[in-house]
C-alpha cells in the first residue's frame, strides 16, 4: 500500500452553517476561507451548490481568489446537483449517496439504485471535476460488506475517495478503526476519508483513531460547530494528533485561538469555559497542588505550551479555595502588590472561608484591604 500524508478537509462553509441559526455572510465566508487556506488547510467544503444562485455566487467568489488549496462543493446525487455544482468554481466535488437501510427506506429506494445513479452521475461528475469523491451516508449504520461494495463500485467508475460519514455519530473508535482497516484492505488504491458527528461525544476521539488507523482524511469544523452537537473540532482533531499521536498535520496553530474566536462571533455559538484547546479554563490553574509545581515546570500539568495554539505566555493563575501560598505569591508579585508571610496566612484563611469562590486578579487590593 503506497504512503499518503494525512490530511483535513475542513467543513465549516458547509457542514458548519447547518448548525441551527447560522447563517455565514458573503463576506463572512470569504473571510473565513482566506484563513483557513493561510493556516494550512489543504482542503476547504464551501458550499452546497443546490441552495441556489446566492450560494453559487459566494462560492464563484472564494474560488475567483485562487486560494492554495483544494476547494470543494457537496452535492446530493442529483444530475442537477451536479451541474450547479460544475457552475460554482471548485475543481472537486463531494457526492453523497444513502447506503443504511434507514436512510434509504426513508427515501423509498434500494442499492440498486444507488449503484445505478452512481453510474450516470460519475460519467457526469468525471466531465466537470477533476476529483470525485463519493459520501457513504450514514455508514455507522451499515453492513461492512456494503460499504466495501460502495467503495469498489465507486473506483471502478473513476472515484478517487470514499468518505465515511458517522451521520448520527453513533460510531465509537474501535468501530472505526475496524471498518477503516477493513475497507483499506480492499480498495488500497482509493482515498478513504471519515466525517464525525458529536452525537455520543466522541467525534474528535473517532477521527483521531480514523487518521491513526489508516484513512487518509477528515473532516473537520472550527468549533466542532456543525448540526446537532456538531463535528470534530479542528483545532482538538490537530493537537489530539500532535500531542497523542505524534503527527503533524501541517497547520499554523499558533492562529487557533483567533480562528475559533472569528467563528463563533459570526456563529453566535460561545466558546465555553471550559472548551478543549481555546476555552478560557484551558490553562488556568487553581489547585495550590498544581500550582506550585507548574511555577517549576509548566508540563506538569499543561499537555502543550498555549503559546501553541495562540493562548498567553505567562501562567494563568486564579485565586480561589483550593490555592496555596505559592499560588498567592505569584498572583500577588505579578500585578505588582507586595504582601508579607502574615498576609499570606490572613489571605488563604479569606479565601477558604469566603463564599466569593475564585477570586479575579482585579480584586485582588480589596481582598488584601479587607484581609488586614
Amino acid at each position: 500500500m503506497n504512503y499518503r500524508p494525512k490530511y483535513l478537509i475542513d467543513t465549516t462553509l458547509r457542514d458548519g452553517e447547518q448548525a441551527p441559526g447560522v447563517a455565514f455572510s458573503r463576506s463572512e465566508k470569504i473571510q473565513l476561507a482566506i484563513l483557513l487556506a493561510e493556516i494550512g488547510i489543504p482542503e476547504i467544503e464551501i458550499g452546497i451548490p443546490a441552495m441556489g444562485d446566492a450560494e453559487i455566487e459566494t462560492m464563484k467568489a472564494i474560488a475567483d481568489i485562487h486560494l492554495p488549496c483544494k476547494l470543494s462543493a457537496w452535492c446530493r446525487a442529483s444530475a442537477s446537483d451536479i451541474r450547479a455544482a460544475a457552475l460554482s468554481g471548485v475543481d472537486t466535488i463531494h457526492i453523497s449517496v444513502p447506503i443504511s437501510d434507514v436512510q434509504l427506506d426513508v427515501m423509498k429506494k434500494d442499492r440498486a439504485w444507488v449503484y445505478s445513479t452512481l453510474e450516470q452521475l460519475m460519467m457526469l461528475a468525471k466531465d466537470h471535476f477533476n476529483y470525485v469523491s463519493i459520501g457513504a451516508q450514514d455508514a455507522s449504520r451499515a453492513a461492512v460488506q456494503d460499504l466495501i461494495e460502495l467503495g469498489e463500485f465507486s473506483a471502478a467508475h473513476g472515484a478517487n475517495r470514499l468518505r465515511l460519514a458517522d451521520t448520527v455519530g453513533i460510531w465509537n473508535p474501535m468501530q472505526v478503526m475496524d471498518v477503516g482497516v477493513a475497507l483499506k484492505n480492499r480498495l488500497p488504491n482509493m482515498e478513504l476519508g471519515f466525517h464525525g458527528h458529536n452525537d455520543l461525544g466522541m467525534a474528535v476521539a473517532n477521527t483521531v483513531a480514523a487518521l491513526g488507523a489508516g484513512y487518509d482524511c477528515a473532516d473537520v469544523t472550527v468549533n466542532g460547530l456543525g448540526e446537532r452537537a456538531g463535528n470534530a473540532a479542528l483545532e482538538q482533531v490537530v493537537m489530539a494528533m500532535r500531542v497523542s499521536l505524534g503527527y503533524e498535520l501541517d497547520i499554523q496553530t499558533p492562529y487557533f485561538k483567533y480562528l475559533c474566536k472569528m467563528v463563533s462571533g459570526i456563529s453566535g455559538y460561545p466558546i465555553g469555559r471550559k472548551q478543549p484547546i481555546v476555552g478560557e479554563n484551558t490553562f488556568c490553574h487553581e489547585s495550590g497542588i498544581h500550582v506550585k509545581a507548574l511555577l517549576k515546570d509548566r508540563t506538569t500539568y499543561e499537555p502543550f505550551d498555549p503559546r501553541d495554539v495562540g493562548g498567553p505566555e505567562k501562567l494563568n493563575i486564579l485565586l480561589g479555595k483550593h490555592s496555596g501560598a505559592a499560588a498567592v505569591k505569584y498572583v500577588f508579585a505579578e500585578n505588582g502588590i507586595e504582601i508579607n508571610d502574615s498576609d499570606i496566612h490572613g489571605i488563604l484563611e479569606k479565601l477558604r472561608t469566603s463564599d466569593a469562590g475564585v477570586y479575579s486578579k482585579t480584586t485582588l487590593k480589596t481582598l488584601l484591604k479587607e484581609m488586614r
